[in-house]
Parts: C-alpha cells; sequence; structure tokens
C-alpha cells in the first residue's frame, strides 16, 4: 500500500516537472527577441533565461503631408511583362526568351554585359549582336544569368527574344511626411508595383511632382473607387525618387514642403502610444486643397515585424463619405494623426466596404526609410 502512494506520488512529482518546464518553455518563447523602447521612457528589464535586443527609438519631429502627389519614375533595368511567340521566316512560332527560362516579372539589367536603361537599348543590341546573348537578370531578391539566341521575327525582319519590357512608370498617391532635419520625405505606404506583374520596381530614377485633383470616381462595394489628378510644374519637381519599398517611396525634397493646417511639426506616435477610437486623416480631393477629415481606428496589430497592415480604420467624416464613398485609390500615404501625433498611414481599402482600410505604422515607414 504504502509502495502504491508512494509510486503515485511520483508520477505526479513528475508530471508537474514536465508540465512546469513546458510552461516555461512557451513563456520565454513569448518572449520577443526584439524589444523596443522609446527615449523618453525608462526601463528595468530582466530577462535571466533569454538573450534579447533591445532598441531605443528616438524622439522624431515630422510635417504631416497629405498633398496629392504625381510619381515619375525610371526602372532600374528594364521589366519583362509579357512574353509573346515569334513567327520565323520558316513559319515556325518560337519563344526564345520562354524556352531560355526567361519569366514575367525579370528584370533585366545587362546583355553581354551592357546594362540596360530603356527598352529601345534592348531593342538595339540584340540587333547589333544578332548571334547568342547573355542576359544578367534579377528575379526577386536573386540574380541569375540566361543565354539566349535571337529570332528573326517575320513581321517587321528584326531580331527579337520574345519578350515585352518596360522601363517607366507613373502615377499619384499622397505625401505622408516631410523631414525638416535632413529634406526627406515619405509617400503611399506601400511599394510602387508594375500592375501587370505586380513586382515592386526598383529606382533608377524617380521624381517627386506637384499634383491637382482633377475629379474622383466614388468608390462603391465591389468597386474601388479612384483619384484622377494631373502633374503640373513638371519642370519644377518637388523632390528626387531614391527608394521604393514594400512600406512606402523615399527621397530627398529640393525645398520645404509646408503643411497649411499644420504649420510646426508634430511628435511621431508609435504603435504603444495609438489607441482605439477618434483620429483623423489628411488628404487631397480637390485641386491642391489639403482637407482634415474624421475616421475612427477600429483595430490595431501590434507588430513586431514591419506590415503595411497595422490597424483598421474607418471614415466617418460625412464630407469624405460624400466626396469619395471613403478610401480610394490615390489616398494611399494620407497621413493618419492621432493625439497631435502622426501614428501612420492610409494603405489599402476594403474592397467590398469602402468606407474601412488599412493603414500602417509610421515607425515602419520610418525604418525603412533610410532617413533614420
Amino acid at each position: 500500500m504504502y509502495k502504491e502512494v508512494l509510486k503515485k506520488g511520483s508520477y505526479l512529482i513528475l508530471t508537474f516537472i514536465v508540465a512546469s518546464f513546458m510552461v516555461l518553455g512557451s513563456f520565454i518563447t513569448y518572449i520577443p527577441s526584439d524589444i523596443k523602447i522609446f527615449a523618453n521612457e525608462t526601463k528595468t528589464i530582466k530577462l535571466p533565461l533569454k538573450e534579447v535586443t533591445i532598441s531605443v527609438l528616438p524622439e522624431r519631429v515630422l510635417i504631416p503631408g497629405g498633398h496629392s502627389v504625381g510619381v515619375r519614375m525610371n526602372v532600374k533595368g528594364v521589366l519583362v511583362v509579357g512574353l509573346e511567340e515569334i513567327e520565323t521566316p520558316e513559319g515556325k512560332y518560337v519563344n526564345p526568351g520562354l524556352d531560355a527560362g526567361l519569366q514575367i516579372g525579370d528584370n533585366i539589367l545587362e546583355i553581354n554585359g551592357t546594362k540596360m536603361n530603356n527598352a529601345r537599348e534592348v531593342k538595339e543590341i540584340i540587333n547589333k549582336i544578332k548571334t547568342d546573348v547573355r542576359l544578367k537578370v534579377k528575379r526577386k531578391d536573386d540574380i541569375i544569368n540566361i543565354k539566349l539566341t535571337p529570332v528573326i521575327s517575320v513581321e517587321d525582319n528584326l531580331y527579337k527574344i520574345g519578350v515585352w519590357v518596360k522601363d517607366k512608370t507613373a502615377g499619384i498617391g499622397t505625401l505622408t511626411f516631410y523631414d525638416p532635419s535632413n529634406n526627406t520625405f515619405g509617400a503611399l505606404g506601400h511599394a510602387i508595383t508594375d500592375p501587370e506583374t505586380g513586382t515592386i520596381l526598383s529606382v533608377a530614377q524617380g521624381e517627386l511632382l506637384n499634383s491637382k485633383v482633377e475629379s474622383v470616381k466614388l468608390g462603391k462595394a465591389g468597386t474601388p473607387g479612384e483619384i484622377k489628378g494631373i502633374f503640373y510644374e513638371a519642370d519644377q519637381p518637388l523632390g528626387k525618387l531614391t527608394l521604393n519599398t514594400e512600406y512606402g517611396i523615399f527621397g530627398e525634397t529640393y525645398d520645404k514642403i509646408l503643411n497649411p493646417i499644420y504649420l510646426k511639426p508634430l511628435h511621431i506616435g508609435y504603435q504603444n502610444e495609438i489607441k482605439r477610437g477618434p483620429a483623423h486623416i489628411l488628404t487631397t480631393l480637390d485641386g491642391d486643397k489639403i482637407e482634415k477629415y474624421s475616421i475612427m481606428i477600429e483595430k490595431i496589430n501590434h507588430q513586431t515585424k514591419a506590415s503595411t497592415k497595422s490597424m483598421i480604420i474607418k471614415v466617418t467624416d460625412e464630407r469624405l463619405l460624400a466626396k469619395s464613398g471613403g478610401i480610394i485609390q490615390g489616398m494611399s500615404g494620407s497621413p493618419i494623426i492621432q493625439n497631435n501625433k502622426i501614428v501612420g498611414a492610409v494603405t489599402h481599402v476594403f474592397v467590398n466596404d469602402p468606407q474601412k482600410g488599412y493603414g500602417i505604422f509610421i515607425e515602419w515607414m520610418l525604418y525603412h526609410s533610410n532617413v533614420e
């Protein structure tokens, strides 16, 4: 009897020890490897069971945006946006690019060691060499080399490799911030991508331009709205675009950028400071006039890694709902302000509910802007 009780007791103790280790392991896993604290805070963190990195985030002040801006960009290399078969003089239909392994979304950087800057150069060098060519290609984050042989097209008697390429893009969005301390800017809150391939375009050369809103297409459930505008003073750009990232576009301005609503810079608000509740955005829907519109921050996704979907917002301002139906294309980058701090930017609309959309934390834009 005594031995049986002792045996059961040993099992219970062993079970308790194993369970304790499992709970302890879960707790250690739960502790983030990268902890961010703020310059105006003092914290003592004792974590004897796990090594962590503590980042001290700086205080930042920025001029909020809301300006309608145009973006004109030359792509680094030339982007493959299509593949086509070519009819040869022998009556065959072939695609040298496809056969050699080229894919839509590839970026042709060099042909036979010569850098490619535009579609015209690709055409010229292919027809100059005429025989086997070596392509240096960027595919996402990888660099690959492809060898292929051009063929003569019966259509125009030119040598071709069977690809459609592009080297430029342009569009309209919204400025998020201007940093008066170093004359840098951020806009959009997401990347400029090629509409055919979804590829994030690499910047060879780009400019930020003044833009005026000419008309607004109302957003409805299932049909996103859109801002239509024009560039003006194109010979006097606002700044130089240097970086196109998943979290926004960034660069340097040629002069100061002012905001008529906020004449002085605002502090930024990190994600631990954001609250569910009222806030507002700055955006332009008429000419070049920036206006303030009320929103609600409905959900905050606390994140340790950058994402363009940091919070869910809902437009509550009846003026904005009447003008646009809510969030529409071209409003991406509109700064989100709460408690007199810039906390983020509008990034995406809910297609089936244009009153709602996503916002990115301002800290993610700054972290990926190379301006810190």
